[in-house]
């Protein structure tokens, strides 16, 4: 088994001690094979550095957060910039205006926004929008989706009550059929549909909805008075450069957006529909940093590369190569990879490992030569994977399948994940 660095089992060792179960949440490596480090002290482009001072090409990227680039030289100026000027004031800066009406003119169905901190922010602002719009409390939502850590929402249900989910009716993503059902059990309580712009739930291969799944979820709330939230936080951005399910024909009522909306920096933002600005004014929202103008300044610039350069394509282009590549490594080692998502958001399971033995040893193994990977969840590329970094990153998983095929007599399913896996 690997082994994480010095510098990161004595930070690992001090973080037991003062943060209860030691790093959490999705950051967390309790979930991971044991060598992955838990902290990195810089990133740059497609690359970061761990505590131990080891450079690896990071298909993680910050889980979304990373769109053009560790410490994109625009991006950042920006944020500095503005930083040295003022960041969190007694009021806004003029940057909150600017910023919404550059993604009202961005986003094809946005006539306002609400900014806040986190995807979680976003996700609950909509659900409180929706409700407040309607005077209604039923949500349907998709089995096994991820919203946020709210909870209502969070995977964990430690700390929550019943009544925090006590109205949400569940469906099968793209299935129009049992998205029907599920809106006809909320009757004529229903506040709102909530989907993500593709299935990208953890452990499970990925899908991409048909455009008649998307038309139906539109026409559903159409027909009932229901609003239609599409859940960007993870994807927005990386499929398209409007709203994702634009691509599909379909408009949303409201969006919410994190992540990659300032590359990295902390700003997420709720978008919606002139239908439901008077909803949303009626609303109390609000933090002591959700003005802050530095990054809103970050967003500012991030938005002018997502409207002038070619970042969209790269990003493609790079995840087409490393899924080519990796297909025929794995078949060249002898095995089948389900590789499934778009591929500037791919999900990469092995073939004929329901426990993940296999999955896990070969993140492992690419991780001990300088690529990280995730073994269940969807991983992101950014603009700044160019040939050379797809290159190097296949040199070390084509070694790493190599590894692979020589431990396969001794692996053994990850204990981490006992209890977890979702029954097939």
């Amino acid at each position: 088994m690997g082994e994480a660095g010095r510098h990161d089992r004595e930070l690992r060792e001090r973080a037991e001690r003062v943060l209860p179960g030691g790093v959490g949440g999705h950051l967390s490596t309790r979930l991971l094979p044991e060598g992955y480090p838990q902290f990195y002290v810089r990133g740059k482009g497609a690359r970061l550095w761990d505590a131990d001072g080891r450079a690896y090409v990071d298909f993680l990227c910050g889980y979304g957060p990373n769109l053009l680039g560790y410490g994109h030289p625009a991006v950042d100026a920006a944020f500095a910039e503005q930083l040295a000027r003022g960041d969190t004031l007694s009021g806004p800066s003029p940057l909150l205006v600017e910023l919404a009406e550059t993604l009202v003119a961005q986003v094809s169905h946005a006539a306002w926004a609400i900014f806040c901190k986190n995807g979680t922010d976003a996700t609950t602002l909509a659900l409180m929008v929706a409700r407040a719009h309607t005077g209604r409390r039923k949500v349907v939502l998709a089995k096994g989706s991820y919203h946020g850590s709210a909870p209502w929402c969070t995977p964990v249900p430690a700390g929550t009550l019943p009544e925090d989910r006590a109205h949400q009716i569940h469906h099968r993503y793209g299935d129009a059929e049992d998205l029907e059902r599920a809106v006809r059990a909320a009757g004529a309580d229903l506040a709102a549909v909530v989907a993500s712009p593709f299935r990208h739930d953890a452990f499970v291969d990925q899908s991409l909805p048909s455009a008649e799944y998307a038309a139906r979820a539109r026409a559903l709330c159409d027909e009932t008075g229901a609003l239609l939230v599409v859940d960007e936080v993870r994807a927005g951005f990386r499929l398209a450069r409007d709203a994702s399910w634009r691509q599909l024909g379909v408009d949303p009522d409201l969006t919410s957006w994190g992540k990659a909306l300032a590359n990295g920096h902390a700003l997420s933002a709720l978008l919606g529909a002139e239908t439901a600005r008077a909803a949303a004014s009626r609303l109390y929202v609000t933090g002591s940093f959700w003005g802050q103008a530095a990054p809103m300044a970050a967003a500012l610039a991030t938005l002018r590369e997502i409207r002038g350069g070619d970042y969209l394509e790269r990003l493609v282009h790079a995840g087409e190569r490393l899924r080519e590549g990796l297909h025929a490594q794995a078949a060249a080692h002898g095995y089948v990879l389900r590789q499934s998502g778009p591929p500037q958001m791919p999900q990469i399971l092995f073939d004929g490992d329901p426990d993940f033995r296999r999955g896990f040893a070969f993140c492992e193994e690419a991780q001990r030569r300088g690529v990280l990977l995730h073994p269940w969840h969807n991983m992101f590329l950014c603009a700044a994977h160019g040939d050379a970094e797809i290159d190097e990153a296949l040199a070390a998983t084509d070694e790493a399948f190599a590894a692979l095929r020589r431990r396969e007599a001794t692996l053994s399913a990850p204990a981490a994940l006992a209890g977890l896996l979702p029954r097939h």
